[in-house]
């Protein structure tokens, strides 16, 4: 008996997820075996025994027969992620998974000899700072405040070096003001941009329907959004259109997509909103951009200009030994192509040392840097080593408050605009995590991970999905399969980034009418207050209970 109890073989019962099956109500539809990209399901039959009796005088006896039903796979291979799209599909809500609080697939996991590669984001839930600030200042009879509804707001936030009152190359010559010098670009933008994310991490759908969404925000409704291309290369179509003023082009260590790039400037009718080298990522800093083989379709290839295999990005910019000159030498190239009208800026992983690299720009004689994007540790990626994305990072509230008060200090806040990311908008209050970043010092934030989830993305922190890396997202976002990207609505996906993105700038303006404020509140730390005494000793707010 003891030989045929094998306990190293795996269970469903060491899996993060159980399939609840219930046998009574299924019709073998066999839905959810088709829709399950994970291959997780499977058909099978089961011996069952009854007991009866089939004549006038109680006579028991036992038959047997087979049935079909439903199983889940127990390997690590093909493996239940909780994505929930069996019970999506099923008619008669005959199967679930179930999340299994007595799992030991981290242990498991580690079966094939090599570290665990996941996207999406850390599964370990962190306790949101945003969510221990309160909007507390607020104005009443003796200092009226403004009406959301009737008032005008200035809604902008600069994309762009801003030159102080002294650095502005003006002289008077025979009483005339004039211009003695070149001036950097500053373009004024809406002070949330839709995040770098790449053809290649997204699907093409989901990636053009944000394009769409962009699009309709500025055509449509005056919005002055920007998106920001990600790490890659566009499509060529596109930079030769006049819809490339919305977009913010990416260039990161790897350089993937930038042969297009260049060649497709002979044709470009518009200049883009902006340059970002990204340096770092806060989903996943010191640990390069990552894309698996499995996501390198033909198209992905012919944009990048690369074969299909895993392709990955250098952590840092090889050959150049600091932030500060790597900035200086990429915004010398890309001022040179595109005449200095079109602003650099950079984007880091927030750090402990993130504010040293600030302050270094700051002082920089040539105003070389049009924009600090600082990304926190709750952001999230395509595709990471687990141990990244659980164990490394930095919360972001207190390096922007850091960044803007180091700022202060020097009188040169607002020089280089200062934008934060990673976890804005993460529990769907995108108008408020905005609002008291632009109260910390932020000038504005950028946001990707909630775009993903308006257009059907079902991850989230508690290890649900998360598959963004292997090619087999589910809902059609993060994948390159023809067949699966089939599944996501591009129009209606765009809709809905839309409707949201004019609801959060309502809610904005909620918010900043009862501190009175028509314009942009940066730096008015004073309308925020604390719940918790360390976050407002650490930024430097009022602590309220």
């Amino acid at each position: 008996m003891e030989a045929n109890i094998k306990i190293n073989d795996i269970t469903e019962n060491d899996l993060n997820w159980k399939v609840e099956y219930d046998n009574t109500r299924c019709t073998r539809c066999g839905r959810c075996i088709s829709t399950c990209t994970f291959h997780a399901l499977e058909m099978k039959v089961e011996r069952r025994a009854y007991t009866v009796s089939d004549t006038k005088v109680p006579a028991p006896k036992r038959v047997f027969s087979t049935i079909p039903v439903v199983k889940q796979i127990a390997t690590i291979k093909q493996k239940c992620v909780g994505c929930g799209m069996c019970e999506k599909v099923c008619p008669n809500q005959a199967i679930k998974p179930v999340r299994n609080i007595d799992t030991r697939e981290n242990l498991l996991n580690h079966e094939l000899g090599s570290p665990i590669k996941r996207g999406g984001r850390t599964n370990l839930s962190i306790e949101r700072t945003l969510d221990r600030i309160k909007v507390g200042r607020i104005s009443q009879m003796t200092d009226p405040s403004l009406d959301a509804q009737r008032h005008t707001f200035d809604m902008l936030s600069p994309f762009g070096r801003v030159l102080g009152p002294e650095e502005l190359p003006f002289k008077i010559e025979n009483d005339e003001l004039k211009i003695k010098g070149s001036i950097p670009p500053v373009h004024w933008i809406y002070p949330i941009i839709f995040a770098d994310m790449s053809i290649g991490a997204l699907s093409t759908r989901a990636w053009e329907a944000i394009c769409i969404a962009t699009a309709i925000l500025n055509e449509k409704y005056n919005m002055p959004v920007r998106m920001c291309s990600g790490e890659g290369g566009m499509p060529i179509k596109l930079m030769q259109s006049k819809y490339l003023k919305y977009m913010i082009l990416q260039i990161a260590s790897g350089h993937f997509g930038w042969n297009r790039i260049i060649k497709a400037m002979p044709q470009m009718t518009e200049d883009p909103a902006g340059i970002l080298i990204k340096i770092g990522q806060g989903a996943k800093p010191g640990d390069g951009g990552l894309l698996m083989a499995a996501k390198v379709a033909r198209h992905i290839q012919e944009i990048r200009g690369v074969p299909r295999s895993d392709l990955l990005s250098p952590p840092n910019h090889q050959g150049l030994y600091s932030i500060e000159e790597s900035v200086q030498k990429m915004f010398l190239s890309f001022n040179a192509a595109f005449q200095f009208r079109v602003p650099v800026a950079i984007k880091v992983a927030a750090s402990s040392s993130s504010v040293s690299v600030y302050n270094n720009l700051l002082r920089d004689p040539y105003h070389i840097v049009g924009g600090f994007f600082l990304d926190g540790i709750q952001g999230g990626t395509g595709a990471a080593h687990e141990v990244s994305l659980d164990h490394t990072g930095h919360p972001v509230v207190s390096k922007v408050r850091d960044a803007y008060i180091a700022a202060v200090n020097q009188g040169k806040q607002g020089r280089i605009p200062l934008w934060g990311g990673g976890g804005v908008g993460l529990t769907g209050t995108m108008a408020a995590d905005a609002f008291k970043m632009i109260c910390l010092g932020a000038n504005g934030v950028f946001t990707g991970k909630i775009l993903i989830q308006l257009l059907g993305c079902i991850g989230n922190e508690n290890g649900r999905c998360n598959q963004c890396n292997t090619g087999l997202c589910p809902t059609g976002v993060t994948t390159q399969d023809y067949r699966l990207v089939q599944r996501l609505d591009i129009d209606k996906a765009a809709e809905t980034l839309v409707n949201y993105m004019l609801s959060v700038d309502t809610e904005f303006r909620k918010l900043m009418a009862p501190i009175g404020n028509s314009s942009l509140p940066v730096g008015r730390s004073d309308a925020l207050v604390s719940v918790d005494k360390g976050i407002a000793d650490k930024l430097q707010i009022p602590y309220a209970c």
